[in-house]
C-alpha cells in the first residue's frame, strides 16, 4: 500500500489493467478501479483494472453506461460477520443503512502519460467511520490492498 499523497497508479502504460497497491487514506483506502482514456472528439474508452475487493463496474445498461461500486461477495461476507448487516428495515419503513459499514465514493484524478495520452484515473474510496474497523479490514485484506493476487 502507498501512503496518502502518493499516486495510486503504479502502471507504466495507459492501457495496463493489472492490480496496483491501494492508497492508504486517513479513514480508509483508495483502490484504482478503472481508467478513462480520452479520445479527442469521440467517446472515451475505459480500461477496467483487475482487483479483488470490488466488483468490476457493470457498464452496460439499457440506456447507456453505469459505473456502480459494489464489494465482491467475500468482502461482503467479512464485513457482515464483523459489522452486522449492511442495513435494516422495520416494517414498511425505508431501509436504514448500518452506520458502521464503510462508504464507497468515487475519486477521479487526471493523468498525463509520457506518450502524450491523457486519462482520468477513477478510484473507489473505501471510507470507514471507525478506526478499529478500518484497521481490521486493512489487516485482513492486506494482500489484496497491496496489489497482490488472492491466495
Amino acid at each position: 500500500m502507498s501512503a496518502e499523497g502518493d499516486s495510486p497508479c503504479g502502471h507504466a502504460e495507459p492501457t495496463a489493467v493489472h492490480t496496483v497497491p491501494a492508497l492508504q487514506l486517513a479513514a480508509g483506502f483508495r483502490v484504482l478501479v478503472m481508467r478513462e482514456l480520452a479520445s479527442g472528439d469521440g467517446p472515451s474508452a475505459f480500461a477496467v483494472i483487475d482487483q479483488a475487493l470490488l466488483r468490476p463496474p457493470p457498464r452496460q445498461i439499457r440506456h447507456g453506461l453505469a459505473f456502480a461500486l459494489a464489494f465482491r461477495p467475500q468482502v461482503m461476507d467479512w464485513l457482515a460477520a464483523r459489522l452486522g448487516r449492511p442495513g435494516t428495515r422495520a416494517g414498511a419503513a425505508p431501509a436504514i443503512r448500518n452506520p458502521h459499514w464503510p462508504r464507497l465514493a468515487w475519486h477521479q484524478c487526471g493523468r498525463d502519460w509520457a506518450d502524450g495520452t491523457r486519462s482520468t484515473e477513477w478510484s473507489a474510496d473505501i471510507l470507514f467511520p471507525d478506526a478499529g474497523a478500518r484497521a481490521a479490514f486493512g489487516l485482513h485484506f492486506q494482500t489484496l490492498l497491496a496489489g497482490q493476487p488472492p491466495a
